[in-house]
């Protein structure tokens, strides 16, 4: 990102598009200036004489020309107390693109630059306003999908995973400067017992390993997690993937292999933003195109967070059935016993190894049987029996686990150094990666390339 602090920068803040409203952002120095010749106040009075925190009503306008290009109401938020610490400006005018675009091209011709993916983030990072995993909760927000989801990237925003990861770079700072006191100053601070040290750095890693145990959980709210409906041809996929959606979206015969490619719909099972794919039925077939859904069943099959494995109970088991079975070895899976309202004909016994220690589910989309359990079952399982997003810090983000992971790696070295007898200068080595491993999550010690990469991925006008 080649940006210079000391510009003002300016870009469209909302979607593009026709809308009712449309807002052209500036920060930095001049934001003030720069708006102070572009909008005439209905009040007559000038931008430069307006309190921090205010909306005035007006137009924007071209200075050169005079030619009024909106009706607009400007908002001002005076440094230090805007998003990015600066002063900002918003233009908030009529949601068209053609006027969004006129007042960003007035902006930029009279002293502002275009801000980069992320600036507006960035310079609320730099400027001290945000750490580095708020700033990547904004992005968060931005991309969630689901209430929980929404839930979990707002508590980051404020602050509960850089809090839980102070309160573990405290206590290593505690060791650590007891260790280097009594190096320091050998003759007044005695050197700590090598237990004592090593009791306090398990206890700053049993910190790490608690924040670490909602990852899969985190993870699963902040990405989604994919679920595919397998089943031997006509016990009912289709059936079930409408109901689950609560919508006629794949299509529903009773001719075998009509569903001949993958369906994928977005879904909220309590909280979760789950993908839905409809799959071929699996069976030998001569027909090309069906191989080629078949094909694509077993692909979705591997990739697949969760399988939802359907069983048509009101017929016997078939051949396809016992080879999905084979295929769901070491794959977490849920089975539905489809058509349960009929009369069963089903033997699950060749499938029997299969079942074990799998939760079953009677289903049957017509009657509306058993829809509510299955979905419970489906959440249960992807979050490892904790259906909803708590209000305890939730590590959602790869970037964190990773940093975690090193954090805890570090600290069990020093642990053994630490038993081990040798010098606790050694030991001091060990928490300083730790801490650098710490502060990776905050942004303290993270590298620029990587910052760059985090803005990166955000829209331009964020």
């Amino acid at each position: 990102m080649k940006e210079n602090l000391f510009d003002t920068i300016a870009a469209i803040a909302t979607p593009v598009g026709e809308g009712a409203v449309g807002i052209v952002r500036m920060s930095g120095p001049e934001a003030v200036e720069i708006a102070g010749r572009l909008f005439r106040a209905r009040s007559g009075r000038p931008v430069a004489s307006f309190k921090t925190h205010t909306v005035h009503y007006g137009a924007a306008f071209d200075p050169a020309s005079g030619e009024t290009a909106d009706e607009v109401l400007l908002s001002l938020f005076r440094a230090p107390k805007s998003y990015t610490c600066e002063d900002v400006v918003e233009l908030s005018c009529h949601g068209g693109i053609v006027p969004l675009r006129r007042i960003l091209n007035l902006a930029l011709q009279n002293g502002a630059r275009v801000a980069e993916p992320g600036e507006f983030t960035r310079r609320a990072f730099l400027n001290g306003r945000l750490d580095l995993s708020q700033a990547e909760a904004v992005i968060d927000i931005i991309r969630a999908r689901t209430d929980a989801s929404l839930k979990v990237a707002v508590q980051q925003l404020g602050g509960t995973v850089s809090t839980e990861a102070q309160n573990i770079r405290n206590l290593i700072v505690r060791v650590l400067a007891s260790i280097e006191a009594s190096i320091d100053f050998p003759e007044d601070v005695p050197e700590p017992a090598p237990g004592e040290v090593a009791y306090q750095i398990e206890t700053a890693a049993g910190l790490a390993e608690k924040l670490l145990t909602g990852w899969q959980r985190g993870r699963i709210y902040r990405e989604g997690a994919l679920m595919a409906i397998v089943g031997r041809p006509n016990v009912g996929k289709s059936s079930l993937m409408n109901a689950l959606l609560k919508e006629n979206r794949a299509i529903v015969t009773s001719i075998p292999g009509t569903t001949r490619d993958i369906i994928e719909e977005s879904l909220d099972i309590q909280g979760i933003p789950l993908r839905v794919v409809d799959t071929a039925g699996l069976r030998e077939t001569s027909d090309p195109v069906e191989s080629i859904g078949v094909e694509r069943t077993r692909e979705q099959l591997k990739a697949a967070d969760l399988v939802l494995w359907v069983i048509d109970t009101s017929e016997p088991l078939a051949a396809e059935d016992t080879g999905i079975a084979s295929m769901l070895e070491g794959r977490k899976a849920v089975v539905a016993l489809n058509k349960s309202d009929l009369p069963c004909r089903c033997d699950l016994a060749p499938v029997q190894n299969a079942l074990t220690g799998r939760r079953a589910v009677k289903t049957a989309p017509p009657a509306g049987l058993g829809l509510d359990e299955l979905e419970k079952t489906v959440a249960d399982l992807l979050l490892a029996g904790e259906v909803s997003a708590s209000d305890a810090a939730l590590v959602s983000n790869v970037r964190h686990k990773n940093a975690l992971e090193r954090t805890l790696r570090s600290l069990e070295d020093a642990r053994r150094t630490a038993l081990s007898g040798l010098p606790l200068d050694l030991v001091s080595i060990d928490l300083q990666a730790a801490l650098d491993s710490l502060g990776a999550i905050t942004g303290e010690t993270v590298a620029e390339d990587i910052i760059h990469r985090i803005f990166a991925e955000f829209c331009i006008g964020k």
